[in-house]
């Protein structure tokens, strides 16, 4: 049976290194949705000229619940979710530990000029998300936009080399963390057995 695996973020937000870190422009996205692209009219870009386009990305980076496969360094897959919950988390401290411009083609190289500049949580059936032809996407999810002031990125945008967005970042596997908390538990209980023998 294929393991399936809830990602979340340690308590301690602020000891550790779980969160996401940047965002990359990828060919075929993990969540398995695409961006749609903006010009100057808000409209989806066809071949509209460089100098005329808003230059906007506007995707989902996050789904709820959705299963990401994923395969180990020993060749075994899986998969990986997100809830609701760990998704907020995560995308408020994209933001409060300044993350904005972090961006990376296909997780490989680090890329200048391109920034966040609008990042909700879809909390209603209608909302701006419905606008850009994702209304099938569930209440949680995670929507950014991007600017691209980059005329390389802009260029592989338009040609169809990117299509979506894939974060990267560090998460806790949470089935690790009760087994290490469980674990955790029973040296307490033996500790609290020793030192109980020790006293009689």
């Amino acid at each position: 049976m294929t393991k399936i695996v809830e990602l979340i973020i340690s308590e301690d937000e602020n000891e550790n290194e779980d969160g996401i870190f940047a965002i990359s422009l990828v060919e075929e996205p993990a969540i398995e949705e695409d961006w749609i692209a903006l010009n100057k009219e808000k409209k989806v870009i066809q071949c509209a000229k460089i100098d005329e386009d808003k230059r906007l990305l506007i995707a989902p980076a996050l789904i709820p619940n959705k299963q990401i496969f994923r395969m180990d360094k020993d060749g075994s897959d899986y998969y990986v979710y997100f809830s609701s919950d760990t998704i907020r988390q995560a995308s408020q401290l994209f933001l409060k530990r300044s993350n904005q411009s972090n961006a990376t083609l296909e997780h490989d190289e680090s890329i200048e000029g391109l920034t966040v500049v609008e990042s909700w949580i879809k909390e209603f059936k209608i909302d701006k998300s419905v606008n850009y032809g994702f209304e099938h996407l569930p209440l949680g999810t995670w929507f950014v936009t991007m600017k691209v002031d980059n005329d390389e990125i802009w260029k592989k945008v338009k040609n169809g080399e990117v299509k979506g967005f894939s974060i990267e970042g560090y998460f806790t596997d949470k089935m690790e963390k009760m087994s290490k908390s469980e674990d955790e538990l029973l040296l307490l209980k033996i500790k609290e057995i020793l030192i109980t023998d020790s006293s009689n």
